[in-house]
């Protein structure tokens, strides 16, 4: 316990995580929101038009990731996440008036989610690189944890609250907080005391600096290893806004309170794991491989569930595995990766969890739609464990440890037996 907020010590860092809990609410109510205007008002219960506006939302990620995290490395991550805060906040806005006015059209919500996506292409690197900055290194795996936990506290909420409201006076309200959201976040990056910012000296304009940051994830077998994990278990596993949506209309015939009802279970587990880890305060291999091997068998056993209750139930162990393994992934990139690189490496992290979504998500809508969704949920969960099985094969063979390339000062041990 006296581990599980050490990272709040820094007067920074709680600006930070104040601003971005009331902004992940504003967001986790907008992708509930924008999943059941799509699936019940702009179209007929169709999983693949919600599977494209997902996709269309995390489509630049993977052509514009490699040249954002190479912007976060080169610029001031703090001014540049105000830009995209920013820009994200007037998406939100954008979309909030024409459903208001009874404009919307299912290509209004595919451009926006499209401007979305450039803007959080951007967002992403800068955000998760910017943790490094705002504490020092050995409460790098707590502030990582707490960034987790203050998501998906949000997230616990953000759903039920959306579900509530939807029932109630529809979909633009949700859309509208969310902008509004944005303005807390932005808040807490401009009053920060920039001078206590431990930032990483920007990196020069040079030739082949894209390349270059490839090249030494080229040269990390260990990195290898968990970007291709986390490229299966996000582009297959993480869809539960489709999952969810489908099951909840067409397996159980319920409406979007329920719909808001499964989120926040999600929420339960998420936030659960987030706390964990926390408490935890380390790294070790044995959560990044059992994150994913739970995940995988969390998600099939509920694809067999009979009822919506005991579905329900195990959406808490699929949220509990998921944030399990995408801490794991994060923290050892955070810890391992030399400072220089730190923004490309985790720009092609956040490409390979985000940027498979264009694939994954319309792949998992079509065979919800085909095949059903029962099917959908088990296939994408069956594909994240058999990844979780392929790395369990590595460490039972010796060839898969996570080293520490961080020369920084005030290291902490990043790998621990499994």
């Amino acid at each position: 316990m006296p581990n599980m907020f050490s990272a709040l010590k820094s007067p920074n860092y709680r600006l930070w995580v104040a601003g971005a809990l009331i902004s992940n609410i504003g967001t986790w109510m907008q992708r509930v929101a924008q999943d059941w205007l799509v699936l019940t008002e702009l179209t007929d219960n169709s999983g693949t038009a919600v599977g494209i506006t997902t996709g269309l939302q995390f489509l630049p990620i993977l052509f514009l990731g490699a040249w954002a995290g190479l912007v976060a490395d080169r610029y001031d991550k703090r001014k540049l996440l105000m830009v995209t805060q920013t820009v994200m906040g007037l998406t939100a806005l954008a979309l909030g008036l024409l459903v208001w006015f009874g404009v919307a059209e299912l290509w209004h919500v595919y451009v926006i989610a499209l401007v979305l996506g450039v803007a959080s292409a951007f967002d992403a690197p800068a955000r998760q690189a910017f943790v490094s900055e705002v504490v020092a290194k050995p409460d790098i795996p707590n502030a990582v944890a707490l960034n987790s936990a203050s998501f998906n506290m949000a997230r616990l909420a953000g759903p039920g609250i959306a579900g509530l409201l939807i029932a109630w006076v529809g979909t633009a309200p949700a859309f509208m907080i969310n902008a509004a959201s944005f303005v807390a976040v932005l808040f807490g990056i401009w009053r920060m005391d920039v001078s206590a910012l431990r930032r990483a000296a920007p990196v020069p304009r040079g030739k082949r600096q894209i390349r270059e940051g490839l090249a030494y994830v080229k040269g990390r077998p260990d990195l290898v290893v968990i970007l291709v994990m986390a490229f299966l278990v996000g582009t297959f596993g993480f869809n539960f806004q489709i999952t969810n949506a489908m099951m909840a209309t067409t397996v159980f015939e319920r409406g979007p309170t329920e719909y808001g009802v499964l989120g926040s279970l999600i929420a339960v587990g998420t936030l659960s794991a987030a706390i964990l880890a926390a408490i935890r305060g380390r790294f070790r291999t044995r959560y990044l491989i059992g994150g994913a091997l739970g995940f995988g068998a969390a998600g099939v056993a509920a694809s067999l569930m009979p009822s919506f209750w005991w579905y329900a139930a195990l959406l808490v162990v699929v949220g509990l595995t998921s944030v399990t393994f995408l801490n794991s992934c994060n923290t050892s990139i955070q810890l391992s990766v030399q400072p220089r690189f730190r923004g490309r490496v985790l720009a092609l992290y956040m490409a390979v969890v985000q940027g498979g979504t264009p694939i994954g998500a319309p792949l998992i809508g079509w065979i919800g739609d085909v095949l059903g969704p029962r099917w959908a949920v088990g296939l994408g969960a069956g594909v994240a464990l058999l990844a979780g099985l392929w790395a369990l094969y590595l460490v039972l063979r010796g060839r898969f440890s996570i080293r520490d390339d961080n020369p920084a000062t005030g290291s902490v041990p990043v790998v621990k037996p499994a």
